[in-house]
């Protein structure tokens, strides 16, 4: 691999202030990406109006086709904030428009481009805000293959778009995971549950591995619904603390942990839950190591993973 900048008579970006990951990556073969640290780009998602597509201009790279907002990462920058950072220069998205889902790597060992996936919170119209764009248009899912698309998001497109029919969830039993750890939990159980939803927010926030939830794509933001009994339904309600552990970049933090408390008896909360968000359209993975709850829930058709699988992977 060989690192080259823009060559004479190549098209090439207006004059400024460069940035050093702005150079082609060359492979062994000779074909040219780029990006010297990698690339990212974000497909947003609009329940209404599609996905967010740019016609590129023509001295970009394959010019006049059809891509996602998007461009080489600067060096230490991770791939969400400078998808993010790229869809802003490029598209004017609003800070905090769209909401990570999921995250696509294109990874050729030299070079990599990872696709980050957000759904649209608040409505927002793009705006051109730099040349690299003929257009910036709402394309409906279906539509976006009678466009000429860039090579590259074309490939891309072919593995995202089942994707976009997947909205995993996970339903878990507070009492249960907090009760696996001896940790003095039952002095203060409305403390230990206030912990455990803290560790969830960081784990969902920094995106889980798609290897975890049985899934495609590298990492995946999920829905957290935290189901509390007893004492630790007093635990607070979290206002304020939303943003802690969020994404980096303008874009708005992962789905906030949301906390079920119990009027009854847990387990049947939890069902509940589950079977609610199933019902709504998710695919979800609940969290408990109780036997019989486990039971009830795999009976309503929702899997179920052990406590233990969680908290192998939750933060400190």
């Amino acid at each position: 691999m060989t690192i080259v900048p823009p060559q004479p008579g190549e098209p090439r970006r207006p004059e400024g202030p460069r940035d050093s990951g702005d150079a082609w990556v060359v492979a062994p073969s000779g074909e040219r990406y780029w990006g010297r640290y990698g690339a990212a780009g974000l497909l947003a998602v609009d329940p209404e109006r599609g996905v967010l597509l740019q016609h590129r201009v023509g001295w970009s790279h394959y010019g006049g086709t059809w891509a996602l907002p998007g461009g080489a990462l600067h060096e230490g920058e991770s791939a969400l904030h400078g998808a993010v950072r790229e869809a802003q220069e490029e598209a004017g998205i609003p800070d905090e428009a769209v909401r990570p889902w999921f995250a696509s790597v294109f990874d050729l060992g030299y070079w990599s481009y990872t696709t980050v996936v957000g759904e649209v919170l608040e409505p927002f119209e793009p705006v051109i805000s730099d040349p690299e764009s003929l257009a910036l248009e709402w394309v409906p899912v279906g539509e976006v293959t009678e466009r000429p698309l860039h090579p590259g998001f074309a490939d891309a497109w072919a593995r995202l778009r089942p994707l976009l029919e997947v909205r995993p969830a996970i339903v878990v039993d507070a009492a249960n995971v907090v009760g696996s750890v001896p940790d003095g939990w039952w002095k203060d159980r409305a403390g230990a549950a206030t912990r455990l939803r803290e560790r969830l927010r960081r784990w969902t926030h920094a995106g889980v591995t798609g290897a975890a939830l049985g899934l495609d794509a590298e990492r995946w933001y999920p829905e957290v619904s935290l189901v509390v009994e007893g004492a630790a339904r007093g635990m607070d309600d979290g206002a304020g603390a939303a943003s802690s552990g969020r994404p980096d970049g303008g874009l708005a933090g992962g789905a906030a942990v949301r906390v079920v408390r119990a009027d009854g008896h847990g387990d049947d909360a939890i069902l509940r839950e589950a079977v609610a968000r199933r019902d709504a359209g998710r695919r979800v993975t609940g969290v408990t190591s109780d036997r019989e709850l486990r039971g009830r829930l795999e009976a309503a058709g929702v899997p179920v993973m052990p406590a233990g699988w969680l908290l192998d992977q939750l933060p400190d």
